[in-house]
């Protein structure tokens, strides 16, 4: 087989040429920081980022999810406990309306104007919002939870036959936590509700003494629901929070995963550069003295 100068310069010229874009290859990747600059340069890793990003996508949403919840559920604790304290200082002056031998008539009157008082600061904070929408309403297009005048119940779900419609937010690819209590739950519905309790109490003070016991044990069931209601919030802000450090770990996770998909090892770079850098010289040399030009290489 008879081998041409012409395809022995060919062949050299496509060593040099592999040889050249291997340098620029390893040059670019030192440029960018990247191995990966195109889908061609690694099929197989293009698809593994693809995929981590997406996983750090639905990440950064559930964390968005998390914070949404936190603010809930802290504002619902916060009410909640307020609550708590002013039921407990209506239960103290109930218990002293009904001892009638040593209250006089005056004093059963502050009672109740200071029992009613209290009864409109709590559906006060019963009508605690975020963001225009009631925390104790539902899901309610409505502004609040409670009418300030009359205490009945304006939002959605557990009371009229609506059944409870949750508020939920998804925190992981596996877990939802609800982050609502509604009115209902809380406070009551019908007579057991909080507010007409504590309002018979500011009425039976002055003009019914002898009902107080029923009142107060209505008031202690009333009291009851809502040390459940608060337990139940904290556990589920417990919840959010495991949520969250999770969270966090698992978009550090990720982070630490498409640097080793996409980031050049810096040090093996550049010793790869170098080598092939050393190659491509000791190629140019070797084909410079393989392939002479003569007077005819010019004359062609």
């Amino acid at each position: 087989m008879r081998i041409t100068q012409r395809a022995v310069t060919q062949t050299a010229l496509l060593g040099l040429n592999t040889n050249l874009s291997a340098v620029t290859k390893l040059q670019q990747q030192l440029t960018s920081g990247k191995q990966i600059s195109t889908a061609s340069d690694s099929p197989t890793g293009t698809n593994k980022a693809m995929l981590v990003r997406q996983d750090q996508n639905a990440a950064l949403q559930h964390s968005r999810n998390i914070t949404d919840g936190q603010s809930w559920l802290t504002e619902t604790d916060s009410r909640l406990q307020s609550i708590v304290e002013h039921v407990h200082r209506v239960r103290a002056l109930t218990i002293q309306g009904m001892n009638t031998g040593s209250t006089s008539a005056a004093s059963r009157e502050a009672i109740g104007i200071e029992v009613e008082e209290l009864r409109k600061s709590m559906l006060n904070l019963a009508n605690a919002s975020i963001n225009g929408r009631p925390v104790f309403g539902g899901p309610t297009v409505g502004s609040t939870a409670y009418d300030v005048e009359t205490g009945a119940y304006t939002g959605v779900g557990g009371a009229d036959g609506v059944p409870v419609q949750a508020i939920m937010r998804r925190v992981s690819n596996s877990e939802e936590i609800r982050i609502d209590v509604i009115g209902p739950e809380a406070f009551g519905a019908g007579d057991s509700d909080l507010f007409a309790v504590v309002g018979r109490i500011a009425e039976n003070v002055v003009g019914d003494p002898a009902t107080l016991s029923v009142d107060l044990n209505a008031l202690d069931g009333a009291l009851d629901r809502l040390l459940g209601a608060t337990a139940a919030v904290g556990a589920r802000a417990a919840r959010m929070d495991a949520a969250a450090q999770l969270n966090s770990d698992l978009q550090l996770t990720l982070a630490s995963q498409l640097v080793d998909i996409e980031d050049i090892d810096l040090a093996k770079t550049i010793m790869q550069l170098n080598q092939t850098e050393v190659g491509y010289k000791a190629a140019l040399q070797a084909t410079a003295q393989v392939i002479q030009p003569t007077l005819l290489d010019f004359l062609r």
